[in-house]
């Protein structure tokens, strides 16, 4: 039996730039970007300081025996601030590092953020939709030399281009945590503007879908925007860490999607673009061989009127090794942890796209 995640390096590397990725919090997790209930506990701990009281170890318990209930992400923003613009500057600390957490490397792009952003410059993958208010995804795109087109507001999609003629376009449901009109509490998450309606109906009609870090649980106008979807012509994949949501479950049957099981998202998606990039190298053209590029060395170092045959030679050659062991081959950041399995695959790696250099 094929294994869903093979299966979608092959669809995506037949079906260049047909598949569009949705993420939620899942992804920035390894960044230390906290999630909503890690949010509501701190927010749990605030509240009860501000009243002069300790919550102790279980910030959750100290709020059932207050107030009689659940703590709910939702309710305590609505409850502590009242706009959009407080909720936003109440919020924007837990996704700005601090000095520290840029010297930990917290709150920066993740390796699955970087594996996004390289199949993306590479022309893989055009359309990013995620419900995430951070930034990371933009910033690992820039580090590729990608400017994406973001929309996160209806005059952003109103103006935009078609996603066509666009090398990347980000769409963030929810909003962005520097745009005072995020989307946060059930009410906010119940319906999205027209426009943001229109451009997901196109999405999920017209791309390949797939979907990690986003439990489908709290963002019911999302969960409308796929169900909506008429047409499968493309596959879904659906990553997830242990068994899927009701409602995911929901959504998975409606999709036909293929459940992959995953550890983690900084794994499936390093394991995808590791696996696009192997089929690309069956797919390319053989370069000259080595007896041919030795043959043709020898010939052309006979005359000197075969000098500049012999310079292009050289030079052509050397510009292939440079290509083949380039940062977006052997990045030197983002990459997996070294360790001996990693660093002999590496060195061989470099040996082979030299073999023929070296013999010359």
């Amino acid at each position: 039996m094929i294994e869903p995640i093979h299966s979608l390096a092959f669809s995506m590397q037949a079906n260049r730039g047909v598949y569009a990725v949705l993420f939620g919090s899942g992804l920035s997790r390894s960044a230390r970007i906290p999630t909503g209930w890690e949010i509501t506990l701190d927010l749990v701990r605030r509240l009860a300081a501000v009243g002069g009281e300790e919550c102790g170890a279980d910030p959750s318990a100290w709020y059932r025996g207050k107030f009689d209930k659940e703590p709910d992400y939702s309710e305590l923003l609505d409850a502590l601030a009242k706009t959009p613009a407080e909720r936003q500057q109440l919020l924007r600390q837990y996704w700005e590092p601090t000095e520290q957490e840029r010297e930990e490397g917290a709150k920066q792009p993740t390796q699955a953020h970087r594996a996004i952003a390289d199949l993306v410059a590479k022309g893989f993958v055009r359309v990013i939709v995620t419900t995430n208010f951070d930034r990371l995804m933009e910033l690992a795109l820039l580090d590729v030399g990608v400017t994406p087109t973001v929309l996160s507001s209806s005059d952003h999609v109103h103006g935009a281009m078609p996603l066509i003629h666009t090398q990347c376009c980000v769409f963030k449901v929810h909003g962005d945590y520097l745009d005072t009109r995020i989307r946060n509490t059930p009410e906010e998450l119940s319906g999205y503007p027209a426009e943001f309606d229109t451009l997901l109906d196109r999405i999920f009609d017209e791309f390949g879908l797939i979907v990690c870090g986003w439990s489908a649980d709290w963002d019911e106008a999302l969960r409308r925007a796929i169900f909506r979807a008429p047409s499968r012509r493309f596959a879904t994949y659906w990553a997830v860490r242990g068994e899927p949501s009701d409602a995911a479950r929901q959504l998975i049957e409606h999709r036909g999607a293929q459940v992959v099981s995953i550890t983690d998202a900084d794994s499936f998606f390093s394991t995808v673009h590791r696996q696009v990039e192997a089929l690309e190298e069956f797919a390319r053209p053989h370069p000259l061989s080595t007896a041919a590029a030795v043959a043709a060395l020898k010939r052309y170092m006979s005359e000197p009127r075969y000098r500049i045959q012999h310079a292009d030679l050289v030079e052509g050659e050397v510009e292939h090794v440079l290509s083949e062991i380039g940062h977006d081959k052997f990045p030197v950041q983002g990459g997996p942890n070294p360790d001996a399995t990693h660093f002999n695959h590496r060195v061989k790696a470099y040996e082979a796209a030299m073999t023929t250099l070296v013999a010359m």
